[in-house]
């Protein structure tokens, strides 16, 4: 989920079901207003340290991840207290009762979740990284969404991405910009299939325009 760290204007995000185990990329979204993170692999409650300092943050579905624990009531009063404002926690609603025995029930998150250094099967990269060893895994993981990116294609029955349009950085480049442009390519394309017809048809306008608008540039251009 790297990529929200690209998206600090999105409102509304749902990653259930997806092996979510870090919630570090979402510190940044300042606009998000709900959250659906159920059946993750997010097994400490300290993540919520990064939710924290989203203010607009209102709705959070964070059920059957292992941080829930046995304690249903311990979950819930550790969430409402690091999280005050949320008014629906796991598709219940939140009661100024529970708000106020969560001060008492409730555990305080002060800090982060410490991390291993790898994590998922994939090695932190850091800023002190060389640049081979920094890029290659991101160059695997992206090559991995390319194959999921074209499964999407299929579906939508859209032709799929060249790989030499899609994957075009070699290990040892480290251009963030190529990154994220193939990072939101493949975001879009595979939220695309969640939206109906109305939706998919202000997506075809807004490309027409897009595209026009570009064309119109390189033409002013040359």
């Amino acid at each position: 989920i790297s990529i929200c760290r690209d998206l600090p204007n999105i409102e509304v995000i749902t990653f259930s079901v997806n092996g979510i185990s870090d919630l570090e990329p979402l510190h940044q979204c300042q606009n998000l207003s709900e959250l659906y993170l159920r059946k993750n692999n997010i097994t400490s409650l300290d993540e919520l340290f990064y939710l924290k300092t989203l203010p607009r943050l209102r709705v959070l579905w964070l059920a059957e991840n292992p941080c829930c624990g046995p304690d249903h009531h311990r979950y819930r009063m550790t969430v409402l207290r690091n999280l005050p404002s949320l008014q629906k926690l796991d598709n219940q609603a939140v009661t100024e009762e529970e708000l106020s025995q969560a001060l008492v029930d409730g555990v305080e998150i002060t800090a982060p979740p410490a991390r291993r250094s790898v994590e998922n099967g994939w090695a932190e990269c850091t800023a002190s990284s060389a640049a081979g060893s920094a890029a290659e895994p991101d160059c695997e993981l992206l090559s991995c969404s390319l194959e999921e990116t074209n499964k999407t294609q299929e579906e939508l029955d859209m032709k799929p991405v060249p790989r030499d349009k899609y994957f075009s950085f070699s290990p040892q480049e480290t251009d963030c910009s190529c990154k994220k442009r193939n990072n939101v390519l493949s975001a879009i394309l595979l939220l695309m299939k969640e939206l109906d017809a109305e939706g998919l048809e202000v997506i075809q306008q807004t490309v027409a325009r897009r595209l026009q608008a570009f064309q119109k540039k390189e033409l002013q251009e040359e």
